[in-house]
């Protein structure tokens, strides 16, 4: 049976705290605005937390108004409920300052998620439902090394309480501090939606007893970028990520196929201790705030309690719509639809995929 959704997205943005700029050619005053703000609704259908609604507020802004480096910061806001009984509320922040030789980041969330794993054993396979209570919070920074080239500490805590369907597995009960080590190579033209350039971001995820673990941890992650310009206005982008998680890595910390990497996957069916992808996307730009994508690519993962899983090539390709939620900065939002292997999702985007 197919499923459809209709998205409605509208902006309501509003200008706070102007200053006014004198015009050098004309000598008029131009209005140029401070903080810019828009609200968004948050419509988007998941074949794992079904109907899922809210909004999303977000506002940029210069944390210095005489910094004319440093690309405007972004502050915003996410309240989500979902009909498979499901929520979650957060804020998310991006700061640029000092002329970009600082970037800086905040994220926070509570949440009670109710999902479900894939799993084979004497009874057969099948899925088996499981509910989360959670709390995230994360706060990094990052300074210039040389152009281009940033390096940076993040501490990531997160709290746990996972109860399984049936009993199939023991209540999992886990809170874990982090201290995340990063390298960022990043000489993209614009970090909101770059048309050329790289962005190559190796981060090193540490969870030892010292800190507070019950178990020693650890996870590489690794992005890799490259965008390229094409015909006037649109982009061709490419894209290879990899975590690799090491030690005693517990269920919640396991990485899931969907998402970002790769799209088409949204049962929550595949997940392990590993999990790599490589996608190419091409940005059609056929008018100033409106853009589709066309997008494609293969995953697979290993470290997965189902060992036939370990290894398997998993493709995924699908089609989106872009809006741009903002006046003065190039900043989308959208809706991508993309199939897998026996599988589909839907996906609602702040800011571009990679």
């Amino acid at each position: 049976m197919k499923k459809y959704l209709l998205i409605f997205a509208f902006s309501i943005t509003l200008s706070n705290a102007q200053q006014k700029a004198t015009d050098s050619l004309s000598g008029t005053q131009a209005t140029e605005k401070k903080v810019e703000f828009t609200v968004m609704p948050y419509f988007n259908y998941n074949r794992n937390y079904k109907l899922m609604l809210g909004a999303v507020p977000m506002m940029m802004y210069k944390i210095n108004k005489n910094d004319t480096i440093s690309p405007k910061s972004l502050s915003g806001a996410t309240g989500v409920y979902t009909t498979n009984k499901s929520y979650f509320v957060g804020i998310f922040n991006k700061f640029y300052f000092s002329e970009d030789k600082w970037r800086g980041q905040l994220i926070a969330a509570v949440g009670d998620l109710n999902s479900q794993f894939y799993l084979e054993n004497i009874s057969g396979a099948n899925f088996y439902d499981y509910g989360t209570e959670t709390t995230v919070i994360s706060a990094g920074l990052r300074r210039k090394i040389f152009k281009g080239l940033f390096g940076g500490i993040t501490y990531i805590y997160a709290s746990y309480k996972t109860n399984f369907e049936d009993d199939i597995q023991e209540q999992s009960i886990a809170v874990t501090n982090g201290l995340e080590y990063n390298a960022l190579f990043d000489n993209r033209d614009d970090v909101y939606y770059p048309t050329t350039g790289n962005y190559l971001d190796v981060k090193w995820i540490n969870y030892s007893e010292w800190f507070g673990n019950d178990e020693t941890a650890n996870k590489i992650k690794t992005e890799y970028n490259r965008y390229f310009p094409m015909r006037k206005k649109d982009v061709l982008a490419a894209r290879f990520s990899g975590t690799f998680g090491l030690g005693d890595i517990n269920f919640e910390q396991q990485s899931v196929i969907g998402g970002t990497d790769i799209r088409g996957y949204s049962e929550g069916k595949y997940r392990g201790d590993v999990v790599m992808g490589l996608q190419g996307e091409y940005r059609y730009n056929f008018a100033d705030k409106m853009g589709l994508v066309g997008f494609a690519g293969v995953a697979t993962l290993y470290g997965s309690e189902n060992e036939n899983f370990n290894g398997e090539l998993l493709p995924g390709a699908g089609i989106g719509f872009r809006y741009r939620a903002f006046e003065e900065v190039k900043f989308n939002i959208g809706l991508d639809a993309a199939i897998g292997k026996d599988e589909w999702g839907l996906y609602f985007r702040i800011g571009e995929a990679f």
